[in-house]
């Protein structure tokens, strides 16, 4: 009778164990392609709205010259929502998007994110 009750409990972890693996979200690598056309250096940090997760994160930046633009690739979750904040380097007061806090309302600076895709974020005057 122990053996039975081992048995049933070693197949309900195993089932539970397959249950949460196939209901995590899938992991996606997309990119952002930010073209900074100001004449100041900006910084830029990517936000998700459906998880507490900042890229680059660790309190870095994408630091971006004036008049460049630079590839981010990062990895997501498939169907994540993912908004961009910018600011000019040194001024934070002077922003776009969702601001350098993330606290800034905006209605075109979120995206979803898409395996394989690279969306365009360009930063005018």
């Amino acid at each position: 009778m122990i053996r039975e009750i081992e048995t049933v409990t070693l197949f309900g972890m195993a089932a539970l164990a397959a249950l949460v693996f196939t209901t995590s979200a899938e992991a996606a690598e997309m990119a952002f392609f930010v073209k900074n056309l100001r004449k100041e250096a900006v910084a830029v940090e990517l936000f998700s709205r459906d998880r507490e997760t900042v890229w680059p994160g660790n309190d870095q930046v994408f630091l971006i010259d004036p008049a460049s633009q630079k590839s981010v690739p990062l990895s997501c979750n498939q169907g994540e929502h993912i908004c961009y904040g910018a600011w000019v380097n040194g001024n934070d007061s002077i922003s776009a998007g969702v601001g350098p806090d993330n606290d800034q309302l905006c209605d075109t600076c979120c995206f979803i994110c898409v395996e394989h895709t690279t969306e365009t974020i360009d930063l005018v005057p």
